[in-house]
């Protein structure tokens, strides 16, 4: 059975496009998981704009599938107005998430499409056939071949981590974590054994410690040197950095993988179009 991974965003915190970052790409989180026919995507950062377009240039056809918001910070979000079939009334999409401060998905996501920041709000625009479903801690969906679990993580007002299980295989998206807390021994135990474990990588020991510049603690973000940590604790067959710095440019983006590959050999850094066959 297919089950693939598809990177059209991999960056953190704001969009970073331009000829220094353009191997690795510069557009935020949007990650696209194929399980035999389910599709499930994975945050709309400003990657999303690509993969709505791609979708509506695929088979004819309305495009159906399940879209798993980690947390509500916009470069996750930005991309949303942006993605063509959500405007398209035979697309039938569940928009998965977890309720905050006694807020649903619904208006979560309906949240940042107001006046006088958006020209339109999201119920007056959207077309779709959209379902709203709020996600509780600890829960599981199957759709499909596919097992959607998903736990929460260390991250300034909450953040989801997902894995997904698909004929004996695995994927754990896991971004926007801070090491360090209580919950890290329950994420490696979420992560146990996933052939593929996509981390938060955002900075180094120097950057996050304050070694550099101002120090990073709290932010929310981990280090390449703890995502490998990660890795190794939870046992994962390959490691995926991902949430990469917006400053950070392609020759920057070599170094730290080289740096992480002395550690884990087979590590890869997200990129854009990249796509992995599990």
């Amino acid at each position: 059975m297919p089950f693939e991974v598809r990177f059209w965003g991999v960056r953190g915190s704001i969009p970073s496009p331009g000829p220094q970052t353009k191997r690795y790409g510069g557009n935020t989180p949007c990650v696209e998981v194929r399980c035999g026919d389910e599709l499930l995507i994975f945050d709309l950062g400003s990657g999303a704009r690509a993969l709505g377009d791609s979708l509506l240039m695929g088979p004819p056809g309305p495009v159906r599938g399940n879209i798993f918001i980690s947390h509500y910070h916009y470069d996750h979000l930005q991309g949303l107005p942006f993605f063509a079939p959500i405007f398209i009334p035979t697309s039938e999409l569940t928009l998965n998430g977890p309720s905050r401060n006694g807020r649903t998905t619904r208006e979560l996501l309906g949240g940042q499409m107001v006046q006088p920041y958006f020209p339109v709000t999201a119920e007056g625009a959207f077309r779709a056939k959209l379902t709203y479903r709020d996600l509780s801690p600890g829960g599981t969906l199957q759709l499909g071949p596919a097992q959607v679990r998903w736990l929460e993580l260390n991250h300034p007002g909450g953040n989801l981590g997902y894995r997904v299980e698909c004929g004996g295989r695995s994927v754990v998206y896991a971004t926007d974590v801070e090491h360090g807390s209580d919950l890290d021994s329950g994420l490696f135990d979420f992560a146990r054994g996933a052939d593929l474990l996509i981390y938060d990588s955002m900075y180094t020991e120097d950057e996050y410690h304050g070694r550099c510049g101002p120090a990073r603690t709290g932010w929310g973000h981990s280090t390449w040197q703890a995502a490998v940590a990660a890795a190794d604790a939870a046992q994962v067959k390959t490691l995926v950095l991902f949430h990469h710095d917006p400053s950070r440019d392609d020759a920057a983006m070599d170094k730290l993988l080289r740096q992480v590959r002395r550690r884990r050999p087979e590590a890869i850094a997200a990129k854009e179009s990249m796509v992995i066959k599990l």
